[in-house]
């Protein structure tokens, strides 16, 4: 892993640090529900909107990010990135009300959302195709260890601190590391102007739209405005898709589609990402539903999980160049398959089994997603690096946030029926099939290092 970073330029370590802090946001409100509820007499539909809202504005952002890196000095993009998340949380800290607290939530998904396809995008860019894969192995470390340790974070915070506090820790850490890392920050990329097509981003609402119809399931179910709502989004997707083919610069360059290579290992960043994303959903229901454990001991119960995944990501990355693509997807697939299978036969055995599993899972995710990503990018041109990046990162997003509306959906209806335990356990069990279709996948990617 050191020897991975060491390997990086000094500004691409600046961005792996500022993305890291910004990535931890993600996903540490949900071990702030329940005291957030108390404390504004919200319903848990309602609180939902802290996460559901984030979302749905990064991935509204993320495909904007080949813009800005065209027109924007990557100086002034990064802090402008920054101060955007800055005010955000600021806004969150002071606000008396719940409101002011979804505002700064949506003004932090803008911001991560513009970093994230924007990072990775310049350290693609400016790393030698034959060092991508360690690279991106440092990547996938910061992405992957930084969603389990959210609500580890969160969790410390949350026992002894308020929810004010959360924001404030990540507001002074932010303001403390962009301060320090100002003479770090270089303008590697060729600046390429070209005109803001106002139309093509107002029709990305389509995909906030797709994104907040898939969110929303669980809490409101599939009613006549859920249909509308789908339907009109799905026509605006589809007239966006239809103008950047016919546009001369497009907006998002679909052209990378054509590239032998791209499509499957896109996908397979999408069912990696489910993969990894469902455990951290699935584990603190385990670890607090069955065997009662408070959120503060659950969350440090996925620390052996999260270590497991910055380990593996970085030696991954080396194996991509070793062994190639096909045999990492089959080496993360079965220990994907193995992480389910555990949880679906013995979950409620005993909490060691769990542990056990999210490691499975996740270590798997560390085989699949950023070897998948460099793959998927090595395809292309130089010239259509961050439009491929701003698609993988956007659909990525989607599948993520799909996965655990059919995980909430599943838990939900077996629920009905058998206990909450045994509810986890079967879940697990179809979840299996997911890193099975990864494995079928796989025989579409060339046996080729």
């Amino acid at each position: 892993m050191f020897k991975s970073l060491r390997q990086l330029t000094p500004f691409s370590l600046v961005l792996l640090f500022i993305a890291f802090v910004m990535s931890i946001s993600q996903s540490t409100m949900t071990t702030a529900y329940p005291i957030l509820m108390h404390s504004f007499n919200v319903s848990a539909s309602t609180v939902q909107w802290l996460t559901t809202g984030f979302m749905v504005t990064m991935t509204l952002v993320m495909p904007l990010s080949p813009w800005l890196l065209d027109n924007i000095p990557l100086r002034y993009l990064l802090n402008g990135i920054v101060i955007v998340f800055l005010i955000g949380t600021a806004w969150a800290i002071v606000t008396p009300n719940f409101t002011g607290i979804i505002i700064g939530r949506l003004l932090e998904g803008i911001a991560v959302g513009a970093l994230f396809p924007t990072f990775q995008s310049v350290i693609l860019e400016s790393t030698p195709k034959d060092r991508r894969g360690p690279s991106m192995g440092v990547v996938g470390l910061v992405m992957g260890s930084a969603l389990a340790v959210g609500p580890i974070v969160s969790g410390i915070i949350l026992q002894w601190g308020s929810w004010r506090q959360l924001f404030g820790f990540f507001f002074v850490v932010l303001i403390v590391l962009v301060l320090l890392i100002q003479k770090q920050i270089k303008n590697v990329h060729t600046l390429k102007p070209y005109r803001f097509d106002w139309l093509s981003a107002v029709m990305l609402l389509g995909f906030g739209g797709i994104l907040y119809s898939i969110s929303v399931i669980p809490t409101q179910g599939i009613n006549t405005q859920w249909w509308l709502m789908m339907v009109i989004s799905t026509i605006v997707l589809g007239i966006f898709v239809a103008r950047q083919l016919k546009l001369k610069t497009p907006f998002l360059n679909l052209s990378v589609f054509h590239y032998h290579g791209y499509l499957p290992a896109m996908v397979l960043t999408g069912l990696s990402y489910s993969g990894l994303i469902t455990a951290t959903v699935l584990m603190p229901l385990f670890y607090q539903k069955v065997f009662h454990f408070d959120p503060l001991a659950s969350g440090l119960l996925m620390v052996p999980a999260a270590i497991f995944l910055s380990l593996l990501n970085p030696k991954a990355g080396y194996l991509l160049q070793k062994i190639g693509l096909k045999r990492l997807v089959r080496i993360g697939t079965s220990m994907m398959i193995l992480g389910y299978g555990l949880l679906a036969l013995m979950g409620q055995a005993n909490f060691w089994v769990g542990l056990v599993a999210a490691m499975l899972l996740e270590g798997g995710n560390a085989f699949i997603m950023m070897p998948a990503v460099t793959a998927a990018n090595n395809a292309l041109p130089e010239d259509l690096v961050a439009h491929g990046t701003a698609i993988l990162t956007t659909l990525r997003q989607v599948i993520g946030a799909g996965s655990v509306v059919v995980a909430s959906i599943l838990i939900t209806s077996f629920n009905q029926n058998i206990s909450y335990g045994a509810a986890l356990s079967q879940t697990s069990a179809w979840f299996i099939f997911v890193p099975v279709l990864g494995l079928l996948l796989s025989t579409q990617i060339k046996a080729e290092k």
